[in-house]
């Protein structure tokens, strides 16, 4: 079977499990750029069954060649074991190449967060309306971008002070309570910046596309982070971790963060968690 219809199969296989969109989406590109640098190095359609260890490794080290970080890298590595383990099941081919691979070394570094405090200020230096809501929404709930960019009037529950996510990443849907900050922000959303005649059930829009994109919220991030001068790099996701970090420092508990993220392991909750040297001072000092 040809390299780029073994792929297509298994592009269907994991739409049939109902993995998440972005999940099949990232999937199939990143299979699309194995498929494409093999083409060319071999001038020409590859086989699956044609294809050795040595091009596998000549692929991984094309992506370090080309400046992909370490942890991309670890997530295309990922992304072609799961591809050849399927394949190996459906007796595509005899042998997952892939697990042959020498693991891709990943530097864990600590991530960025924002105090509340800074955070008020970054907010406050986004000048679009829609844009900002978006993003207090997220330092308020610890909502993925793509999550709070999909949400539809009827998932947002002001009398209940409940905000729905469905099919989030992992399709997993949960619910995040609504803080009586966040709350105030939202009513003041309805009523004074979304338009009500835009034909749209989304709950953040805008006059002319009626709706918003994660890319877009990123953007807005940027360009307020450059006019505050800022060196830190702060997007979206950066936002999710201030969520959590701050959190932990008030005193949460680390399950009732998992929770609110949705993530299904506490390993991933505790690298989102961001710990100074004080809080980690006053830890000791406990004892």
């Amino acid at each position: 079977m040809l390299l780029n219809q073994a792929i297509q199969s298994f592009r269907d296989y994991i739409e049939m499990i109902d993995r998440s969109q972005s999940t099949i989406t990232c999937y199939t590109q990143e299979l699309g750029h194995f498929n494409d640098f093999l083409q060319v190095k071999y001038n020409g359609p590859v086989y699956l069954e044609d294809i050795v260890l040595q091009d596998l490794e000549d692929f991984m080290i094309y992506e370090k060649e080309r400046g992909r970080a370490s942890a991309s890298r670890s997530s295309t590595l990922y992304i072609l074991r799961s591809f050849y383990n399927y394949a190996c099941k459906r007796e595509l081919c005899n042998k997952n190449l892939a697990i042959l691979l020498e693991p891709v070394k990943v530097k864990q570094k600590e991530r960025d967060y924002l105090t509340e405090e800074k955070f008020e200020e970054l907010s406050r230096t986004i000048t679009q309306p829609v844009a900002r809501t978006v993003v207090q929404a997220m330092f308020y709930t610890g909502g993925r971008v793509t999550e709070m960019v999909r949400l539809k009037l009827e998932d947002v529950d002001l009398e209940n002070n409940i905000l729905h996510i469905i099919a989030g990443k992992g399709n997993k849907d949960r619910d995040i309570p609504i803080s009586l900050k966040l709350h105030k922000i939202l009513v003041h959303y309805l009523k004074h910046i979304r338009k009500p005649k835009v034909e749209t059930d989304r709950f953040f829009t805008t006059v002319t596309t009626g709706g918003i994109s994660g890319n877009y919220i990123n953007e807005c991030i940027r360009k307020a982070v450059s006019e505050l001068g800022w060196e830190k790099e702060v997007s979206a996701h950066v936002l999710r971790h201030s969520f959590s970090s701050n959190l932990l420092a008030r005193g949460a508990s680390v399950v009732s963060i998992q929770k609110l993220l949705g993530h299904s392991s506490l390993a991933v909750t505790t690298r989102y968690l961001h710990q100074d040297k004080d809080t980690l001072y006053e830890a000791v000092n406990l004892l």
